[in-house]
């Protein structure tokens, strides 16, 4: 209970932390305030603090014009370079002519120089090296003309620029790994769609084929089908407008009313429709588990959905099939999925390409990605469909692979990925 205690602590103050760093990004003009408001406070120490009695005591000309040091701050991240010029002339100002109190620290300098380490160009970093080899030395000789002063000025100085620096390459890789992420999102969403409209097309087109012939031999199959056409479109375009609906929510800000809800992803509560589907195509398809059925992580549930789909929307489309049969077993530590029929199986044509029926499909190493994973070699007669299994596979950290069914008749699809181990038999799953 003490962990627990600690970790939703611990939780709470990452989440109010992230809360503000995200409040701060929308809002820099209020940061750099705040920032400034903190120097100057910092810089107020001397003025409060007694001076010893043979030094003048603090006057307000100095604590106004230690201010307008402080004060162009506020501005530093709109022109950084500009910044540093005007804290250099109000600092060499305060020294000059005013005798003033001393900082432990030059808070100012520090600031704008990490400023513009971190989002200046090359150039100006170039001029504000330079700018501080002389500024430096001559700050130290107007004030103590200490060798130790010398050395720790540079140190903090340096100090400030490589932590700019820093934050210039930590703000960068920030940038690839979101561009990374959203392309990631977009392969995703462009499999996902894939998936979608390849099974709703190819069931559209086997069900419209065989429209003619069952309103001459049999009218009552030829409307069943015409119903299954237009159950399969709709479904297709509640999925792809689901889709949509959440990359327009991406765009809007703060998630606007009208946006389409985020709906979840379709799961095994799902593939008795599908393959309802597939039977009102005329595919016969046997569906059944074996060990401990349990419940599936969101993801992992949408991915199985996904691979049956996409293993049955082959044999549709290149089978000539008439019975496949869907088999899902839950092992303690994973989930096989199984999915074969009894079609033409993968055929080469002459010369290396492909025939007719399922893709060609080698099973072993499979470009160095290690032992099981499936490798579709597309042709003529091939999609993507295998590769995009063997990706959501990998995606999970499973493996993939495909080939001619038992006996070498038909074809096969097996797919096993992890899934967390078995604690109680789940109750209402389907055998």
């Amino acid at each position: 209970m003490r962990g627990e205690a600690r970790g939703a602590v611990h939780r709470g103050v990452r989440r109010r932390w992230e809360r503000g760093r995200a409040l701060a990004a929308g809002r820099p003009l209020v940061l750099d305030i705040g920032l400034a408001l903190l120097v100057q406070a910092a810089m107020t120490m001397p003025f409060v603090v007694p001076r010893p009695p043979e030094l003048e005591p603090a006057s307000w000309p100095a604590y106004g014009l230690s201010t307008l040091t402080v004060l162009p701050l506020v501005w530093r991240r709109r022109a950084p370079f500009a910044v540093l010029l005007a804290v250099l002339a109000t600092s060499a100002l305060y020294r000059l002519t005013l005798d003033g109190p001393g900082q432990p620290l030059p808070y100012t300098g520090l600031v704008i120089v990490h400023t513009v380490a971190a989002q200046s160009s090359a150039l100006k970093r170039l001029a504000t090296g330079l700018l501080l080899l002389v500024a430096v030395p001559v700050g130290v000789w107007l004030n103590s003309r200490s060798l130790r002063e010398l050395t720790f000025s540079f140190f903090v100085f340096a100090a400030a620029y490589v932590f700019g620096r820093l934050t210039d390459a930590r703000r960068r890789a920030q940038r690839v790994e979101a561009e990374r992420a959203a392309a990631r999102e977009r392969a995703r969403i462009a499999r996902e769609m894939h998936d979608i409209l390849s099974h709703a097309v190819s069931l559209m087109i086997v069900q419209a084929e065989a429209g003619p012939v069952a309103v001459r031999t049999a009218p009552e199959r030829a409307e069943a089908a015409f119903d299954a056409i237009s159950a399969t479109g709709r479904d297709a375009m509640v999925q792809l407008r689901q889709m949509l609906g959440v990359l327009r929510e991406g765009d809007e800000e703060g998630g606007m009313a009208g946006a389409a809800p985020r709906e979840p992803q379709p799961g095994l509560d799902e593939l008795p429709a599908l393959l309802d589907r597939i039977r009102a195509g005329g595919l016969r398809v046997e569906y059944g588990t074996r060990g401990r059925a349990r419940p599936l992580p969101e993801a992992t549930a949408a991915t199985v959905f996904r691979i049956v789909q996409e293993a049955l929307t082959n044999t549709v489309r290149h089978a000539a099939a008439r019975t496949a049969t869907v088999r899902l077993t839950y092992g303690e530590r994973d989930l096989d999925i199984e999915v074969t029929d009894d079609g033409r199986g993968p055929q080469a044509a002459p010369g290396g390409g492909q025939g007719r029926g399922h893709g060609r499909v080698e099973t072993g190493s499979g470009g160095g990605r290690g032992p099981g994973y499936g490798r579709a070699e597309a042709g003529s007669g091939g999609g993507h469909g295998l590769v995009g299994i063997r990706e959501r596979a990998a995606a999970h950290g499973g493996t993939a692979e495909a080939g001619p069914g038992p006996d070498g008749r038909g074809f096969r699809v097996r797919v096993r990925v992890p899934v967390a181990p078995a604690a109680e038999p789940a109750a209402g799953v389907p055998r």
